[in-house]
């Protein structure tokens, strides 16, 4: 996808929200958050797959963060099968002493 389809799909959005009438926004936005949920399950697999292939290939955290548009915060969780926000990662235990 290039720039001008992303800025292309983030227009639409915006139009989303000016929608005057108030109902018709509301049933607009349920409308259009409705289809990302279905299309974030596959996005999320997708964009996974590829993390691993690009540390397959000997690719840098950082440089994978770029390439996929991320952080690479976000890449150390996908690469340590973390999903989700943080408060349903496993909790670290201490080192013993």
């Amino acid at each position: 996808m290039s720039e001008e389809e992303v800025r292309q799909v983030s227009d639409a959005l915006d139009a989303v929200e000016r929608i005057e009438d108030r109902e018709e926004r509301v049933r607009a936005m349920s409308l259009t958050m409705a289809a990302q949920v279905k299309r974030n399950k596959e996005w999320v697999k997708e964009r996974r797959a590829l993390v691993f292939e690009l540390r397959d290939a000997e690719v840098s955290v950082r440089q994978i963060a770029a390439r996929v548009g991320t952080s690479p915060s976000t890449v150390q969780d996908i690469l340590r099968g973390y999903s989700g926000s943080g408060t349903h990662r496993p909790r670290q235990t201490p080192a013993s002493e």
